[in-house]
């Protein structure tokens, strides 16, 4: 199990166009991937399951992921978290 903590960085938090862009990224992992916000974790291949998170600009989040790629998971979805989403086209 790899685990790493992150900020938020874009105002907007993880609605539903960056969310989508984590999950895509997600996706190209095998190993299972979680988000943690306080008490609460995810499955961060699940869109709904994001959202519930209701994760704003400046909250920490918690990137967990458990399997043969954990680390460059893990790694991977936060560097796209710390670019605050550059690819996302507002």
């Amino acid at each position: 199990m790899f685990v790493r903590d992150v900020v938020v960085q874009n105002q907007v938090g993880l609605h539903a166009r960056p969310a989508t862009f984590f999950i895509q990224k997600a996706n190209e992992f095998k190993s299972s991937i979680w988000i943690e916000k306080e008490d609460r974790r995810v499955n961060a291949k699940s869109l709904l399951g994001i959202l519930s998170l209701g994760i704003v600009g400046g909250t920490e989040i918690r990137v967990i992921a458990d399997g043969a790629d954990e680390q460059a998971a893990v790694n991977g979805l936060v560097d796209l978290v710390d670019s605050g989403f550059a690819d996302e086209k507002m």
